[in-house]
């Protein structure tokens, strides 16, 4: 009974840290990191200690998720998604508490380290603490607090800016310590794909959402519009590669990413032809992998493209 307990709580840990979402938290320094090869400016430890912190927020982000959605009630046993440990009852509230403090100490070291070796001047170090500050205590308010975000339809803008913008552009300035518009479309297309694997959970459980108060985009928007919205976001990353190709990158090689055009057509016609959230379930991991698909096309098209110059 106790190896069976003991196998109990290892699996409810691994259900609450959500190990398959890493990766889409990846791309993103990926993304960054390719368009730094692009321009002669990659520095792999960079990369990597950016690719430590990112997946340390990710986690933070999925224990604190969990946690918010188990003391607000939101998760029931009758959601469609998947019933995590704090909801099982396998993992107390002191137990997820801990475990999000020390997620909380692992970033600070994993970023800390990040900013001292990549961070050339006082401003770069200040300003990259704090957005490094802001990005845990979204990651933590998403659902945690008397008001989080993502009760109030606001988690898309949120993946956009963390998962887009900061994300491949931070990891873009830390290497290149300069701005170029240039970044602006990839970071852009990287945070939509992350907004369509929140919109796909969203749709899922959007009637026990709204059932619990949760008003996620995808209730705000009402079943139909938030099968809209995913198609517009779908076809608006396949843009903004299309645009970065076109003005900066010019080359065969940038429209590698269109290999992943059909996959993506895939899934906005089936979420726009299936009208019942449980139909949305298989729909989670596949676009996750149709997100990895798309970024990871990109970037091995930006780096085709700069090694046949």
């Amino acid at each position: 009974m106790t190896d069976t307990h003991a196998v109990s709580r290892r699996q409810a840990w691994l259900e609450s840290l959500r190990p398959r979402t890493l990766p889409l938290a990846f791309a993103s320094v990926v993304v960054g990191s390719a368009l730094a090869f692009w321009q002669g400016v990659f520095d792999p430890l960079i990369a990597l200690l950016a690719l430590l912190t990112a997946g340390l927020l990710q986690i933070l982000s999925n224990l604190a998720n969990d946690y918010g959605d188990a003391v607000k009630g939101s998760d029931k046993p009758d959601r469609i998604g998947p019933l995590r440990g704090m909801q099982k009852g396998v993992i107390t509230q002191a137990q997820m508490k801990r475990a999000l403090i020390v997620t909380v100490v692992l970033i600070c070291l994993s970023g800390l380290s990040l900013v001292a070796v990549a961070c050339r001047t006082p401003a770069d170090f200040l300003g990259f603490l704090l957005l490094g500050l802001l990005a845990i205590i979204a990651a933590i308010t998403y659902t945690v607090g008397t008001r989080p975000y993502g009760y109030m339809g606001l988690g898309d803008v949120s993946v956009l800016l963390f998962f887009g913008w900061l994300s491949v552009i931070g990891t873009w300035y830390l290497q290149a310590h300069t701005l170029i518009a240039a970044v602006f479309l990839p970071a852009t297309a990287c945070g939509l794909l992350a907004a369509a694997v929140l919109n796909i959970n969203n749709l899922r459980d959007i009637e026990s959402d709204r059932l619990n108060g949760k008003n996620t985009l995808a209730v705000r928007l009402g079943p139909v519009m938030a099968r809209r919205y995913h198609a517009g976001l779908l076809a608006a990353t396949l843009v903004c590669f299309a645009l970065f190709n076109l003005i900066w990158l010019q080359t065969l090689w940038g429209w590698l990413f269109l290999l992943s055009t059909p996959v993506l057509l895939r899934q906005a016609r089936y979420v726009l032809r299936e009208t019942s959230p449980l139909a949305m379930r298989p729909m989670l991991e596949r676009t996750v992998k149709g997100a990895l698909l798309a970024n990871l096309l990109f970037c091995v098209g930006v780096i085709a493209s700069t090694l046949a110059f």
